[in-house]
């Protein structure tokens, strides 16, 4: 062993030279071990050996020799190059401590959550290849151009630091899912409008159809992650599909990691989220797969704003969160109708209550109604998975959110009807606003829909002025058959869709106000009024104007808005209440 020592020192062994080249090292071992062996061999050792005994000194070589020999052994393994190196026992690439490191990123469906999240996150971690996929082809070109398929403030700037350098968007679904570590579901998943379940379950098709591919194309180990709002139990499906498909070579774990961001500050959201939840598997391979998506956002999201859950726990968070907020909305319209009855002023109920810090002043802002493509699907959605679990009281429970919602909708049309004299038939109405809400070009589910319903069929004819949604846009929200029923060529006839505010109001006897953008505040409402016929109306949806009353009122509009008294009038409608707009009376019964 001291021979083997001297040779390496003679030979000028460095051990930094290992760590730069292994196999240049261990060949270098090698050669000198067999050097050494050439000065004594495992003969000549053996006799030279003292006995029983020899002194103290030779007591101690034979174990020191046994050492030397392990050491050199443990020195060699440990520099064994990586050719040598087998995959590990897993099968997954590792990162550093063992984690499984997500590098490539496919996200399938390019919409309202799939573009943005996927979008932040490429820009967020530059060193993660991002890919986003979708059998829309207009729409994989509309991301590819300088015109982004939806409305976002911030998201143009985000797209155009990444696209093309780890950020891209592409019809090729099968090779950005075999390419990818992680992939996530981001497609539709509608209100079921057939067969059980119709109007309340929500429509898993597409997330089905997802699996199935995902399963066909991929190979090796991937984290496959719900981004999409599913009803509870839905990885369970995914799941299913997996092991019923599976390949020996295959390992496909779920997670939920449901999105948080709302339309309009979508890219504020994700940037700087309240909270991060990611549900798995309670075993050992789903905490695995928990810890390496929870990396990901650990770039720029704080640790401690990472939930971790098990997979039913996530998909009911979701749920559950949006049906609360939209609780809150149902809750504060239905005492604006009480402060409408009484005198007294919504907006101010509302910050009374909410100073309460149990309360909160979050989502107690009265209007129109509710809209997007969360709220009322998944209150349906919760409605239905009550139902179905044997609980009526909590299903009635959540329906009744819903059906304030209708009735507040329904209620702000009626009083337009009440106050242009009990007729809108022929009149023009200018309906200023078409989303469901400002900063965003997302029209589903909106508000302005159903206004615009309830007015078409008194046979009003609108003029529709919207800064972000389109014409055709609008014009197939109004003609799809639950607003037009089976008369959709009566959308040509009654509306107008403009790209002025100022043409749309000329000489119309209504200005309704059902989406809060920001520019309805500073319009020349003095030009406004002199241009409709007279007595001029303004119907404030939103309660953007409260801070005009005066001045509108001293121009001489007639202004109506909701959870307020502002003008005195005596109601057409002789009950005082919500009359049914195209319901036949209730007929009595025969004394």
């Amino acid at each position: 062993m001291t021979g083997f020592t001297e040779r390496m020192a003679e030979g000028g062994y460095d051990p930094c030279e290992c760590i730069c080249s292994h196999e240049h090292a261990m060949r270098r071992l090698i050669s000198l071990l067999r050097q050494s062996q050439s000065y004594c061999t495992d003969t000549e050792c053996l006799q030279e050996m003292p006995g029983p005994s020899s002194s103290v000194e030779g007591d101690i070589t034979l174990p020191m020799i046994i050492m030397g020999w392990v050491v050199v052994a443990l020195v060699l393994f440990l520099l064994r190059p990586a050719s040598l190196r087998g995959p590990s026992a897993s099968g997954k690439p590792s990162g550093p401590h063992g984690m499984f490191q997500i590098k490539k990123i496919c996200c399938i469906g390019a919409g309202y959550v799939g573009g943005p999240t996927c979008s932040v996150i490429a820009s967020m971690c530059p060193e993660i290849t991002v890919t986003v996929v979708d059998v829309n082809e207009s729409r994989i070109k509309a991301w590819n151009s300088d015109t982004l398929p939806i409305y976002e403030p911030g998201l143009n700037e985000v797209v155009l630091s990444c696209r093309g350098k780890n950020l891209f968007f592409s019809t090729d679904i099968d090779s950005a899912i075999k390419d990818a570590d992680l992939v996530f579901i981001s497609v539709n998943t509608p209100t079921k409008t057939y067969g059980m379940g119709k109007g309340r379950a929500a429509d898993l098709k597409f997330i089905e159809a997802c699996a199935r591919r995902i399963v066909e194309v991929s190979d090796g180990y991937k984290i496959v992650t719900e981004k999409s709002t599913v009803p509870v139990r839905a990885a369970e499906s995914i799941r299913r599909i997996f092991d019923a498909n599976t390949k020996p070579s295959l390992n496909l774990q779920v997670l939920s990691n449901p999105e948080f961001l709302a339309e309009g500050t979508a890219v504020k959201d994700l940037k700087d989220p309240d909270r991060v939840l990611i549900g798995g598997d309670e075993t050992p391979e789903g905490q695995r797969a928990i810890s390496a998506l929870s990396a990901v956002y650990e770039r720029w999201v704080p640790k401690s704003r990472i939930i971790t859950t098990n997979t039913w726990s996530s998909e009911l968070s979701k749920l559950a969160a949006n049906a609360f907020l939209a609780q809150r909305i149902s809750s504060i319209n239905s005492i604006s109708a009480l402060c409408e009855s009484t005198g007294a002023d919504v907006e101010e109920v509302a910050r009374a209550i909410g100073m309460d810090q149990r309360i909160g002043s979050k989502f107690l802002k009265a209007s129109v109604g509710f809209g997007g493509s969360c709220f009322q699907k998944d209150v349906l959605n919760l409605v239905y998975l009550c139902e179905a679990l044997n609980l009526p009281e909590v299903a009635s429970y959540w329906q009744q959110v819903i059906d304030m919602n209708e009735y507040q909708r329904k209620r702000f049309a009626c009083r337009i009807i009440d106050c242009l004299f009990n007729t809108v038939t022929g009149k023009k109405i200018a309906l200023l606003g078409f989303s469901f809400k400002k900063d965003t070009g997302d029209t589903r589910e909106s508000s302005s829909i159903y206004i615009s319903k309830y007015l078409m069929d008194e046979g009003a004819k609108l003029h529709i002025y919207d800064p972000k949604v389109l014409k055709e846009q609008i014009i197939q929200d109004l003609s799809q058959p639950s607003i037009s029923g089976d008369n959709p060529e009566r959308v040509s006839d009654l509306v107008t869709v403009t790209s002025d505010p100022y043409e749309a109001c000329e000489s119309a006897h209504a200005l309704v106000i059902c989406t809060e953008w920001d520019m309805f505040k500073d319009l020349d409402y003095e030009k406004i009024y002199h241009k409709m016929l007279k007595p001029a109306f303004i119907f404030d949806g939103r309660r953007v104007l409260d801070h005009l009353h005066t001045q509108l009122q001293n121009f001489g509009f007639q202004i109506e808005t909701i959870g307020k008294k502002v003008t005195t009038r005596i109601p057409f409608t002789p009950t005082g209440g919500v009359p049914r707009i195209n319901e036949p009376p209730v007929k009595k019964p025969k004394a």
